[in-house]
């Protein structure tokens, strides 16, 4: 069995999962996350705690119980606590702005780049050349990142972009002659 599978899911104070034949919903002060739930895992609830087994013996249920628990304590630390990426403008003149759930991007353009905001997800833009995405849905919230990111990405010989806080960049050589 999975060995991600076999660690339950402690459900905290202030966290509801109600569950039914086809979803499971998980409720707190971040907001309502639901999935969907699989017919390959069984999943039990015993005081305060999810437990997720494998419906049957195949590779494939198994693999699935540890990716449902995973996915499940996503949600249940995502109504919690929430998630957030932070990314980084690098180069001369590259500004971003955040206006109620519009960003708007000056990256090099001969026009500046205005990206919506799904629902539940917020941005915010401590300084110019930062910006921070917060929300309950961890996959949302690196969809978004990674969507902001597309706009101008970080170049090979200047760095000049926009990147993930964390992110290494690697610099190229100029061509010489």
């Amino acid at each position: 069995m999975s060995r991600i599978a076999k660690m339950p899911v402690t459900i905290p104070a202030g966290v509801d999962v109600t569950m039914n034949d086809q979803s499971l919903t998980v409720k707190g002060a971040g907001g309502v996350l639901s999935l969907t739930q699989n017919a390959l895992v069984k999943i039990t609830t015993d005081a305060g705690k999810l437990n997720f087994s494998a419906a049957n013996e195949s590779r494939e249920a198994d693999a699935m119980a540890g990716t449902l628990r995973q996915l499940v304590n996503n949600m249940v630390v995502g109504v919690t606590k929430g998630f957030e990426k932070k990314l980084t403008l690098i180069g001369v003149g590259y500004k971003a702005q955040a206006q109620a759930n519009k960003l708007n991007l000056t990256v090099g353009y001969s026009h500046p780049v205005n990206k919506e905001m799904p629902e539940g997800i917020t941005v915010t833009t401590p300084t110019p050349t930062e910006v921070l995405i917060k929300g309950a849905d961890r996959q949302r919230v690196g969809q978004v990142a990674a969507e902001i990111r597309a706009i101008r990405p970080p170049e090979p010989y200047k760095g000049k972009g926009i990147r993930y806080s964390d992110e290494k960049v690697a610099i190229k050589e100029t061509k010489k002659k």
